[in-house]
């Protein structure tokens, strides 16, 4: 089960004026379940994107990203589960484009308004014509309160769907931001991650819109990885539908900072949820790395612990082998490293420092902190004042059944 994952409820997530949201069961890859979303955008929106940096991106990306290009505003969204279309050459462009048509005939918008996206299995064909039959039903039963249906629509190996919200103040009119994310395996996001969208109805300018949006992936789902895969179809999509009454914020004011804390605060919850649903995932596990010279060298650090496979399965085990954290910070790849400046704590008990064990630490500590649920470690370089968080979670026997048999 996920760890520490808290129930979604209706009333927890707020509806956004200027969008809705339909779901359907299309049978794309399993009968019965929630597998298509389409999301409607009012007219004037602003909306922005990032995507995955892999190579070898999927036929949605590359046409969400031309799309974001047109002039005239995105309109919606449409979502498939079951297919990511990734890996699918000329075939996947085509039938992107072709999703993209059907949403546009069905709204009386331009193909180029839609932003269309896939999650599931690489290397097959998007079953077209099973999306093409379901978009009417997605019609049918659009409303701004569907954003728990929506969290369900787009989950693939996901146990439990991920939607999170708040309400904040600008210029004393009240401004609402909610957003569903996916993702489980393949979590080692170079941009956002699998699936993400975070709406709000505050009016903010579209190069502020866009900044925000990139300093806030940074903050959120740049922090996360489950197993160090960088997914084909990585996309975060934020829209400011302008609907709350205030004046539109076209500078970095006040106004442009409670917002982007305001999203942040959610793309965080979303970010921390989908490491708390990682596949077979039993620790949530939060790694702090601080006082190093710049970012960049704290976040390298931070990932290579986390990525390490040895140091996932003894926290699965509860197995202070904390050796294993030495050994990642060590080849984290840190010009210059004086490993006799660096601390080391597994939650608020001292493991090492001066190049080796803590004379106080004992391993009874150490499996007192691992054998919790919740797991932090701080790691102080002590050569400046940069810092970084990333969150992670264990390997465990599911892990590899889940993956093993994933299209099975």
């Amino acid at each position: 089960m996920p760890v520490n994952l808290k129930a979604l409820t209706i009333d927890s997530i707020f509806p956004i004026k200027g969008i809705s949201l339909g779901i359907a069961k299309a049978h794309i890859k399993k009968p019965n379940r929630k597998d298509l979303l389409l999301v409607t955008i009012a007219e004037g929106s602003k909306v922005s994107g990032v995507f995955t940096q892999n190579a070898f991106c999927a036929a949605p990306v590359l046409l969400c990203k031309e799309h974001l290009k047109n002039t005239s505003g995105i309109r919606a969204l449409i979502v498939n589960t079951g297919c990511a279309n990734a890996g699918t050459g000329e075939d996947g462009i085509l039938k992107a484009k072709e999703t993209c048509k059907a949403v546009s005939e069905l709204l009386s918008i331009k193909p180029e308004q839609v932003l269309p996206f896939s999650t599931g299995v690489i290397l097959e064909s998007l079953p077209i014509d099973k999306i093409k039959n379901g978009l009417p039903d997605t019609i049918k039963n659009l409303d701004p309160s569907h954003w728990i249906d929506a969290a369900e629509a787009i989950m693939t190996t996901d146990i439990a769907p991920k939607a999170a919200s708040r309400k904040i103040k600008i210029q004393d009119k009240e401004v609402v931001i909610s957003g569903v994310s996916k993702g489980s395996g393949m979590i080692h996001p170079n941009m956002a991650t699998m699936l993400s969208f975070i709406a709000t109805d505050a009016s903010i300018n579209q190069i502020l819109l866009d900044k925000l949006l990139k300093e806030v992936t940074e903050e959120s789902f740049n922090c996360i990885t489950v197993d160090g895969d960088t997914s084909t179809n990585d996309s975060f999509i934020l829209i400011a539908t302008g609907k709350a009454e205030h004046i539109e914020i076209n500078q970095e004011d006040k106004s442009y900072e409670v917002l982007k804390d305001g999203i942040r605060e959610v793309a965080i919850e979303l970010a921390q949820a989908i490491v708390r649903d990682g596949e077979g995932a039993t620790k949530f596990i939060t790694i702090q790395v601080e006082s190093g010279l710049d970012d960049a060298e704290c976040r390298k650090v931070g990932f290579a612990i986390a990525h390490s496979p040895l140091i996932k399965t003894a926290f699965f085990a509860s197995d202070p082998n904390l050796g294993r954290i030495l050994a990642a910070i060590g080849y984290a790849g840190i010009d210059s490293l004086d490993i006799t400046k660096i601390q080391l704590f597994l939650g608020n008990v001292l493991v090492a420092e001066r190049g080796g064990r803590a004379s106080s630490y004992t391993e009874a500590q150490g499996q007192e902190v691992m054998k919790h649920p919740e797991i932090s470690m701080r790691i102080l370089l002590n050569r400046g004042h940069a810092k970084a968080t990333i969150w992670t979670c264990d390997f465990s026997y599911d892990y590899v059944k889940i993956n093993a048999d994933y299209r099975t």
